[in-house]
């Protein structure tokens, strides 16, 4: 059948917008294989390109345009298509065929966004940010933390585009995941949403939890024995890399919200009691973020306070020594002036009459400072 046929065919359908941008990027693009990045029209940053019917994964044609075909004429199915870092170049032709809004296009391009979701005519927009934990041996002033990248989400009625921004958050275990639940993709393209979501929040608790050993041991490294040692810039670096986190989790709380409760056409009801669900452990997140936060603030004030105690310790130890030094000082000042007539001077015991006063002197003012304290 022509592609007009198949335009006639769809229009019966009520689709005639969409099969007309259809017609017009089949016309310009070359048909090829979206799933071996070397030959995809659009270059390495396609990840995938699935069509589902009632929940189910379909053999879906290897092409964009014959996949979103498929579904609108199957008119129960949705298409996901995963990107990675694509150019504006590589995502013109998908947001032709979609009508996707040129700001949101524009955004999900650049990426550097904050968390949100906006509506754009019949399409939902999401940002989130995603966030990974840095493994390394041991907390210093310049280790990196926290990772972030972000993943932007374009949801319609029959299709879910997805794009990844960083070194991090795969989705390829969540589509497997998901997969395994055809009950609960059959919900359609908002149920993407939802999971992608929780996948998201589920990691900010996974890299809290492992953000709480590192203040567990900057805290008690701080208050050992010796924690007026500790180098400061661990626990202004763990502040700012906890600021990073920060970034990430809290602004999410408003767009779940309303994911949550305002009516959205292209959010099934039945999903919105799952992101209430989802903005329930991200108040978690923030809370234990909050909570960070205010425990880093006083161990930074405890150990400020420590160099201070060791400070007016040092000084006060320098102080005794100095009161001490200034005896024989003194003493020996006032002998070296050269006078004829000074005491004891031509004495035959001077000298050792001399030395033992300044010795015990000096004793004296040493056992004193250490009752005090001082020493």
């Amino acid at each position: 059948m022509s592609m007009a046929g198949n335009l006639r065919k769809v229009t019966s359908l009520g689709r005639v917008g969409g099969l007309r941008r259809m017609a017009r990027f089949a016309r310009r693009r070359p048909r090829v294989d979206l799933s071996h990045p070397a030959r995809s029209p659009l270059g390495s940053s396609v990840v995938n390109c699935v069509t589902y019917q009632g929940g189910r994964r379909t053999s879906a044609r290897e092409d964009l345009v014959d996949a979103v075909k498929q579904v609108r004429e199957g008119g129960d199915g949705f298409l996901w298509l995963g990107l990675h870092e694509p150019t504006n170049r590589e995502f013109a032709g998908i947001a032709e065929l979609f009508d996707l809004h040129p700001l949101a296009v524009e955004d999900a391009v650049e990426a550097h966004q904050r968390p949100k979701v906006e509506r754009y005519g019949e399409t939902l927009f999401a940002v989130l940010k995603t966030v990974c934990y840095v493994e390394h041996d041991e907390l210093t002033a310049t280790s990196e933390v926290v990772d972030t990248g972000e993943i932007m989400v374009f949801v319609g009625e029959d299709f879910v585009i997805t794009v990844r921004h960083g070194r991090h958050g795969s989705l390829g275990p969540l589509r497997e995941e998901l997969e395994s639940d055809p009950e609960h993709l059959a919900k359609g393209p908002s149920a993407v949403l939802h999971a992608i979501a929780d996948h998201v929040v589920d990691d900010y608790l996974t890299v809290i939890d492992s953000v709480q050993e590192d203040m567990d041991q900057v805290e008690t490294d701080v208050f050992a024995e010796h924690g007026a040692r500790v180098d400061p810039g661990r626990i202004y670096q763990l502040k700012r890399e906890l600021l990073e986190l920060k970034r990430a989790v809290v602004p999410l709380g408003r767009p779940l919200e309303e994911l949550a409760t305002r009516p959205i056409r292209v959010v099934a009801p039945e999903i919105q009691a799952y992101f209430r669900d989802v903005s329930d452990h991200l108040q978690r997140a923030k809370e234990q973020i909050a909570a960070f936060d205010e425990l880093l603030n006083s161990i930074l004030q405890a150990h400020l306070a420590q160099v201070t105690v060791a400070q007016n310790e040092d000084m006060r130890k320098i102080t005794a020594w100095a009161a001490i030094i200034a005896v024989p000082t003194m003493v020996c000042g006032m002998y070296g002036m050269n006078f004829d007539h000074m005491p004891e001077l031509h004495w035959r015991y001077g000298y050792g009459m001399v030395i033992g006063v300044i010795s015990v002197a000096c004793l004296l003012l040493h056992r004193a400072f250490r009752r005090s304290g001082w020493l």
